[in-house]
């Protein structure tokens, strides 16, 4: 290889697959595409684009299938998006803040749903199921589902007044793909250094299955470049409504990278490489440092995709950003 086609591969590995979209979530799905959503910097709807390639993603067309209502409890601030097939049809969960001075009040969101039943959720019609009622009513975000051994299982943010901090992760059961069935649980908090860094914040769950274990990855700290990946596992024969049923890494699997001039990763979900054979690393992150005002509000979040590796003990190694 010349040292030009060199240089190209290593911008290649650092370039975002798509611009100003945090959040993000890609699912492939048994037609063959891949479908994105994420969050817009306008925080104002859900789009959402599809393509037979990753790298396709880049190119494909957004379309939104859900705009935010002019006032109301969900009018405000839609966040996170994912998209999943569940149970023959297609759901968006998201968190949405209610409409009122958001500067003021800012972290009143809550978690929603809408439903497609279309075969392709790029057409069809988006019926809104309301909201995700976990049994606390406190601020709450950044939902995802999974299902094991047939169970759907909602797995989420949300904070709880007694416990220092904007959010923790908990897991619940699911009766259907809108309504969850149980008590939630409680899997971590904010406790490390790493974890409560300008802000004390465990969010943004995404799970992955491989090598007889559940893995649970997870943000932590404020949205700057303080923004750190963690991660939870189980077995994947155990009670994964039990708390001790699960592992957490003390130190992050993912952070900023000074070398590489990326930023801030993390709210990542997981896909499927195209041969089928592995998993990709989706993520967001920043690829500058000097921001001005609230990061929140800053739109140069973007998407990176990465291979997962391995180690001999079948644990994911997630290694530094942007970088195969």
């Amino acid at each position: 290889m010349t040292t030009t086609n060199q240089a190209q591969t290593a911008v290649e590995k650092l370039a975002p697959l798509i611009l100003q979209r945090a959040d993000p979530h890609i699912y492939r799905h048994s037609d063959g595409y891949y479908y994105f959503t994420a969050s817009v910097p306008q925080y104002d709807r859900i789009e959402i684009r599809r393509a037979t390639t990753i790298a396709g993603l880049a190119e494909a067309a957004p379309k939104d299938v859900w705009t935010k209502p002019d006032s109301g409890p969900y009018s405000e601030l839609l966040w996170a998006p994912e998209l999943h097939f569940n149970e023959g049809a297609w759901y968006v969960y998201f968190a949405a803040a209610p409409s009122r001075d958001i500067k003021d009040d800012l972290f009143q969101h809550r978690m929603y749903c809408v439903r497609n039943q279309n075969a392709n959720p790029l057409e069809g019609e988006w019926e809104f199921m309301g909201q995700i009622d976990t049994g606390i009513d406190s601020f709450c975000l950044d939902a995802t589902t999974f299902t094991h051994k047939g169970q759907l299982y909602y797995l989420w943010a949300q904070k709880d007044k007694e416990i220092r901090g904007n959010s923790n992760l908990y897991i619940a059961p699911m009766s259907n793909p809108w309504t969850i069935a149980g008590t939630p649980v409680m899997l971590s908090k904010p406790e490390y250094d790493w974890e409560i860094e300008r802000f004390w914040v465990n969010e943004g769950p995404s799970v992955v299955k491989r090598n007889g274990r559940i893995f649970i990855s997870y943000s932590a700290s404020g949205t700057g470049i303080e923004y750190a990946m963690g991660l939870l596992w189980a077995d994947e024969n155990a009670d994964l409504l039990d708390p001790a049923s699960w592992t957490k890494s003390k130190e992050p699997v993912l952070q900023s990278c000074l070398e590489h001039g990326i930023y801030g990763p993390g709210h990542n979900s997981f896909t499927v490489s195209e041969d089928g054979e592995g998993v990709m690393l989706v993520y967001h992150a920043r690829t500058y440092t000097e921001i001005i005002g609230d990061p929140l509000w800053n739109p140069d979040r973007h998407t990176f995709v990465k291979p997962l590796r391995w180690d001999d003990q079948g644990m994911p190694v997630f290694g530094r950003p942007s970088i195969a």
